[in-house]
């Protein structure tokens, strides 16, 4: 990093920081009690704090890692500036462990696009800049700055994993993998993916072998055609069946082996992934999740991915594989019709925004859930398009991650889709500053609107008291 850029930095994140520092007090002004989830985050928070490490709410489905985070953190300081009484670990303080977070994870995001996209000199530092701050007010992601909630924390530690791994600090990068998994169980998924990125380049440099062997330019450039594609398959089945190639695999790759055979052995003690409440987080085959996932990403990533070029690009391809998308179409089909499922909090819960998604568009009439199909397939089209500067292992290893932690789920919340959003948006080739501007000022568009609305538009339910706020 120049000192240009360092100092440019420095100013962006400083201003950022002061700004969520605002709305961290207004948003603590109007709403001083727990809010949502935070009525079971907070109490067993404080409980930590007193002490009372064996106490635990069942309602709680994920580990204490927010929890024992904030005791390290709140204890220590109310200590050193002789703070005592309800203002230690109060809900204001809590809140504000996340406000802490958000800060790191705008350095964190800063370092990965240095890192990913170092080879590119055509990125100046401004652009660098930029894009971490678009990313830092990521509307999902930033409006959980403000509450007691496990995002923040769980984005960061698995961002530092991510992180660490790129630079090949393998062991440090297990270690925080499984501080992310405390955060969220489902995080494990990215341990798994860091994993796969070592794998994913080993794979990448004995196909570039092998390519150059057979002299057979014509592959490597051909990608996505359907010889191609058993070529690769056969490559795979051969270097994974290979005893040196999995020793070596396992020599490199070993401290992620250790933690994701830990997480089998706690999911064998604990009956399950989720702790505390497992009735309603019940795992199912919900493949239209991935659909949903990919709607969202075109939603938050229009300045990339809906433009006329894109658009006039897939209708050729269209025009170009009409058996192919006909087949994609009628599997796509086939899955909605079978994996579709509803979840009661989503028809239940009027305060989320997914609430009305589903209200407004999916119960409108029965068919509008396949009509959606078209939208679905351009978006996976247009989603991995942007993604084809990627080796072709790196991307079979972010697709399975990304099946893997969304796909099980059977609620639909926009919360799940935070990190695999974020890796994909971390990976793909740097935009034209219009378009990074354009986004910029689309996320803090819907940052002002969801924040106003929550704090200004309340309402209430028949036969309660209580003040309802709408969220994501």
């Amino acid at each position: 990093m120049g000192r240009s850029e360092a100092y440019g930095f420095s100013g962006v994140m400083s201003g950022a920081f002061l700004l969520s520092c605002l709305l961290f007090a207004a948003v603590n002004r109007v709403q001083r009690g727990p809010y949502m989830d935070e009525a079971f985050h907070v109490p067993q928070a404080q409980a930590y704090c007193q002490g009372r490490f064996l106490q635990w709410d069942p309602m709680i489905t994920t580990l204490p890692g927010l929890y024992l985070v904030s005791v390290g953190i709140v204890k220590p300081v109310a200590w050193l500036c002789g703070w005592t009484g309800g203002v230690v670990c109060s809900t204001g303080m809590l809140r504000f462990i996340n406000l802490l977070f958000s800060a790191g994870n705008f350095y964190l995001l800063h370092l990965l696009l240095s890192k990913i996209h170092q080879k590119n000199k055509a990125v100046s530092g401004f652009q660098r800049i930029l894009s971490t701050l678009t990313l830092a007010v990521f509307p999902t992601l930033y409006f959980f700055t403000f509450l007691y909630y496990t995002d923040p924390g769980s984005v960061f530690f698995t961002l530092f994993a991510y992180l660490m791994c790129l630079y090949g600090n393998h062991k440090t990068s297990a270690l925080l993998g499984f501080c992310g998994f405390m955060f969220r169980q489902t995080n494990i998924v990215w341990t798994v993916f860091c994993a796969g990125n070592i794998v994913a380049e080993k794979l990448n440099e004995a196909w570039k072998t092998e390519l150059q062997k057979k002299k057979d330019e014509k592959i490597s450039s051909r990608k996505g055609s359907f010889s191609d594609l058993m070529r690769i398959l056969q490559f795979l089945l051969k270097y994974l069946t290979s005893p040196k190639n999995l020793v070596t695999l396992t020599a490199l790759t070993w401290p992620y082996i250790i933690l994701v055979t830990g997480f089998f052995v706690f999911v064998f003690i604990n009956g399950g992934i989720v702790v505390g409440d497992r009735s309603s987080h019940e795992a199912y085959l919900h493949f239209p999740q991935l659909f949903y996932f990919l709607s969202f990403t075109v939603f938050f990533s229009f300045p990339h991915l809906l433009t006329p070029s894109k658009i006039k690009k897939f209708l050729l391809s269209l025009r170009k594989h009409p058996v192919q998308y006909s087949l994609i179409t009628a599997i796509s089909l086939f899955l909605i019709w079978r994996f579709t499922y509803v979840h009661k909090y989503l028809l239940a819960d009027n305060r989320h925004y997914t609430f009305y998604v589903w209200r407004k568009v999916f119960q409108r009439h029965e068919l509008v859930k396949y009509v959606l199909v078209p939208v679905y397939i351009f978006s996976c089209w247009s989603f991995a398009d942007t993604l084809k500067s990627k080796s072709i292992f790196w991307i079979l290893t972010y697709f399975v991650c990304l099946l893997a932690v969304t796909v099980p789920q059977k609620l639909l919340e926009f919360r799940y889709f935070i990190l695999p959003f974020l890796i994909y948006r971390l990976n793909i080739p740097f935009p034209t500053l219009y378009r990074q501007l354009l986004e910029l000022a689309f996320y803090i568009a819907v940052n002002a609107i969801t924040l106003y609305v929550f704090l200004n538009k309340t309402f209430q339910w028949p036969n309660s008291d209580e003040i309802q706020r709408f969220m994501w």
